[in-house]
């Protein structure tokens, strides 16, 4: 059974900032809003986000459009909920942010465990 850690880069970058995420994102959906805590932790969250899309350009073994990406809705969404909040259109914000986490961290993360998938061979062995 291969580790994460025996994973090319940037997979193994990927698979932690997306964990994260999930982690961070729960706790963000789950408390309070509106205050100190919830910006920063938010803030850390787009930046987790982030990385989880930008890396997701450089991992070559599922592309569902040739070389296209779908992470780069996730890069959208993230601006779309930030100017949401910044412009204080919260409903909107709550709208993306919610929508991100399910789409494109708990949708799109089952299905990396999926026979043939890197995290499956990592989990239950190749």
């Amino acid at each position: 059974m291969e580790t994460l850690f025996e994973q090319a880069s940037p997979i193994p970058h990927h698979v932690l900032a997306a964990f994260a995420a999930v982690i961070l994102g729960a706790a963000q959906l789950w408390m309070p809003k509106g205050g100190r805590v919830h910006r920063i932790m938010g803030y850390i969250w787009v930046a987790l986000m982030a990385i989880v899309s930008l890396s997701s350009f450089f991992i070559h073994e599922l592309r569902l459009v040739g070389a296209f990406s779908p992470s780069i809705f996730t890069l959208w969404s993230l601006y779309m909920a930030i100017r949401a909040a910044k412009d204080r259109r919260i409903n909107a914000h709550r709208r993306w942010m919610q929508n991100l986490y399910v789409m494109a961290l708990l949708i799109t993360g089952a299905f990396t465990f999926l026979p043939g998938r890197t995290m499956h061979m990592v989990l239950f062995g190749g």
